[in-house]
């Protein structure tokens, strides 16, 4: 593991070790407060050791998002017991049920917008964020893509959802809330975790404001063109005081927006000599052809195509789109 992640888990063991013993003295002979202070007492002087991350079993590494979770794992996925596994999906089980209750309701209609979007985790739980919010008249909209993969990373995405929602709810405005959810987002994660993301309000006339923080460009579909509007700022996560600039457009009636994660643009078609990707440009051609079909089906276009384009071959990573569409003033 990096250095910065042992320093990480060693505060967090030390921490832990401090309120095991001060329980310890209030707690009963039977309450196992014991035989956890033993574990983390061990897990530290594997740290000592060096050994700190190496699987009893096998002695290979185990998985550095598991070690996050649970920095007490001593045994990597291929080597858990039985009850270890059984342990181990049902903990997933319900990570992902509680990360689906995340999403919004699908299709949110208001008197002005009509929305769509497909969130498919490459696995049991996701990096990838989506939210729709109806709040005064205005629809509020973030997507994006949190670094890493499994457990750790559908955490990070969970802790972005409440600080977005806490803080629109405050109606403070859109810089100010990028700002101090980017702030909050630095001061909770490892060096080296960051997100990608797009985070947009949409008023009923048809203005738009939207903040790119290193993500891919927001694809703006019109009658007779496709415009992309590219990254203004650097993704959450990478510097804790830093301005995020706005993009503003107005939509005129039956313009859409559309948003995706790297799981679209990045799908590949193995059976390519070059091992092609799908791409932007891609994409940007077959929106301009299908400028006129509502989110819903625009998104199922969307997916018809990189399945073609993949000969139908399993996501290698999460996959998320939306598509807000304009449907006049109210």
């Amino acid at each position: 593991m990096a250095t910065v992640e042992v320093d990480f888990l060693h505060t967090q063991l030390m921490k832990r070790k401090s309120r095991l013993e001060a329980a310890l003295t209030h707690a009963s002979s039977n309450t196992g407060i014991a035989g956890l202070l033993r574990e983390v007492d061990s897990a530290l002087d594997r740290m000592t050791k060096g050994t700190y991350g190496i699987c009893d079993q096998c002695h290979d590494t185990i998985e550095c998002d598991r070690l996050l979770t649970d920095p007490l794992v001593r045994y990597c996925l291929d080597h858990l017991t039985p009850a270890g596994r059984v342990a181990l999906q049902r903990d997933l089980d319900l990570a992902s049920e509680l990360q689906r209750r995340l999403l919004p309701p699908s299709n949110i209609h208001s008197d002005s917008w009509e929305t769509s979007y497909h969130y498919a985790p490459a696995g049991p739980v996701s990096g990838d964020y989506c939210d729709l919010i109806l709040s005064d008249g205005q629809l509020f909209f973030i997507l994006g893509d949190v670094s890493g993969k499994g457990v750790s990373a559908s955490m990070l995405m969970a802790q972005l959802h409440a600080l977005f929602r806490s803080l629109i709810g405050l109606g403070l405005p859109l810089c100010q809330i990028i700002e101090q959810v980017n702030r909050v987002f630095c001061e909770s994660v490892l060096a080296g975790l960051y997100a990608t993301l797009v985070f947009g309000q949409a008023k009923p006339s048809g203005e738009v404001e939207i903040h790119n923080a290193g993500h891919l460009p927001v694809m703006v579909v019109g009658c007779n063109e496709v415009q992309r509007l590219d990254s203004t700022g650097l993704p959450l996560g990478m510097f804790r005081d830093i301005e995020f600039n706005a993009t503003r457009i107005q939509l005129n009636a039956g313009e859409t927006l559309l948003l995706y994660t790297d799981g679209l643009s990045e799908a590949r078609n193995h059976a390519l000599d070059n091992d092609d990707e799908y791409g932007v440009d891609r994409l940007a051609n077959l929106l301009c052809t299908n400028a006129a079909l509502p989110p819903l089906d625009l998104i199922s276009a969307c997916l018809k195509d990189v399945r073609t384009f993949t000969n139908a071959s399993p996501y290698a990573d999460d996959l998320t789109l939306l598509a807000i569409r304009h449907i006049g003033a109210a």
